[in-house]
């Protein structure tokens, strides 16, 4: 693929990565705890769960991280987490019906694995005794610190049905380890995939982030080098995000050592040249995977969808999510947890969910999130399928929306006709630009140059 830099640099400017619409900067507390507890409460029962589990400690800071973490090396603390997830499941239990199907269910941190085997069977084993029909072919998965896994955990988690990981190495360049903070030997990454080849993980990941410190073309080619002789199934090669004035620890980066757009569109160049050539396939946004991998056969059916837990396809489902600051979403709301420990604590000491914010979807909030949901998963919309879904004139009702992606086709970089909106390959690499003319709030959000990462 030869990307016309001077055209992607011109689109370079702050945008939503859209794991949601509306996106979180909508979240308030208008949607209150009494109208959360109701869509608990009256939730399709034929429709099955995603499960999301926050695991939020780390024993120290990565620079580049954006997640919401706690940093500790006391067990105590991590015993005491434990004992406030059992009562978040049991204030749960009265709200929601635990016995419907799970076809899904992620353990995200910080590092899951920072608790010990035996913590983590704890965990797992209350999960099951209130959510006791996970599906045969349930996807359930866990984010790994290659760092911080041992062969009790992975024995634990294969025992228990976990089928998916996820590695971070982001980058084996050691200079650029030490000024991000994570120093990560590849051979503690080759030990970690091992093991989970050897508890037969059927699918694992590994992430790679370009944009960090002192990376350039050419140390970037030898992580992508060591990274295939690891064999992973599934790549996803993030651009890193660097939101200074969200994320106090990515100040203690240097950010004349970052490296250029031209260097970073060079590297997106190269990664996916590369990754192709070696028998991946590009899917979704950053995603890369293997032909025979399910992501790809969902995108080639146009069955590909997208959540707080990235892509899968898993659709149709209401998420739960649980432990501090963890997201929920259901057919027309989002609802998330307290991000602080303390008022995590007090509202569970309450016999209360520990329920923060969320937002309750209008009519229109539901059409875009449909189209832009579409476009971000399957770089497609088939806006027949749309009208028939809405009972919408599709041209009529995104009449601003279409006069703004002109500019995208006229570079070809999208098409549009009376049937679909599609990607070109090289405007699936623009496909948040492309989703935010559906955007209905980014108006609100236009003066602020401190809200969203940069697209490119």
């Amino acid at each position: 693929m030869s990307l016309d830099f001077a055209k992607f640099i011109k689109y370079s400017k702050p945008g939503p990565r859209y794991t949601s619409y509306p996106t979180a900067l909508e979240f308030s507390d208008s949607f209150g705890y009494d109208e959360y507890i109701k869509k608990l409460e009256n939730q399709d029962d034929s429709r099955p769960l995603s499960l999301y589990f926050h695991l939020p400690f780390c024993k120290n800071a990565c620079y580049f991280c954006g997640c919401n973490v706690v940093f500790t090396s006391k067990e105590e603390k991590m015993l005491r987490y434990i004992e406030y997830l059992k009562r978040e499941l049991q204030i749960l239990s009265k709200h929601l019906n635990m016995k419907r199907e799970v076809i899904q269910m992620h353990f995200g941190g910080g590092t899951p694995t920072f608790f010990s085997a035996e913590q983590l069977k704890v965990v797992i084993d209350e999960i099951k005794s209130y959510f006791p029909n996970f599906t045969d072919d349930a996807e359930i998965s866990c984010e790994i610190d290659p760092r911080h896994i041992d062969e009790d955990q992975m024995r634990v988690m294969s025992e228990a049905g976990f089928n998916r990981v996820s590695f971070g190495i982001q980058d084996f360049n050691e200079k650029v380890q030490v000024a991000v903070h994570r120093v990560q030997p590849y051979n503690i990454t080759k030990n970690a995939m091992d093991l989970a080849r050897k508890y037969n993980m059927v699918s694992v990941n590994v992430d790679l982030i370009y944009g960090l410190p002192f990376q350039n073309l050419e140390t970037f080619k030898e992580t992508l080098e060591l990274s295939l002789t690891l064999n992973p199934d599934r790549f996803a090669v993030f651009n890193y995000a660097h939101v200074p004035w969200l994320k106090k620890t990515m100040r203690k980066i240097d950010e004349t050592t970052l490296p250029q757009p031209d260097e970073k569109l060079q590297i997106m160049q190269y990664t996916i040249d590369y990754l192709t050539s070696h028998g991946y396939k590009m899917v979704g946004m950053d995603h890369f995977a293997k032909p025979e991998d399910e992501l790809f056969q969902a995108i080639e059916k146009g069955e590909l969808h997208r959540n707080f837990q990235g892509y899968t396809t898993k659709g149709g489902a209401d998420l739960i999510g649980v432990g501090l600051t963890s997201i929920g979403e259901g057919v027309d709301y989002y609802a998330q947890n307290h991000k602080d420990m303390k008022l995590y604590e007090e509202a569970i000491d309450a016999g209360k969910l520990p329920f923060e914010r969320g937002v309750m979807l209008n009519e229109d909030d539901m059409i875009r999130q449909y189209v832009i949901m579409e476009l971000m998963s399957n770089f497609k919309l088939d806006i027949k399928r749309f009208e028939s879904e809405f009972n919408i004139n599709f041209k009529e009702y995104f009449k601003d929306a279409l006069e703004e992606l002109q500019r995208f086709a006229s570079e070809d970089l999208i098409t549009i006709d009376d049937d679909k909106i599609a990607c070109s390959q090289t405007g699936t690499l623009l496909i948040r630009n492309i989703a935010m003319p559906f955007d209905a709030y980014m108006h609100q959000h236009a003066g602020s140059k401190k809200t969203f990462s940069k697209t490119v």
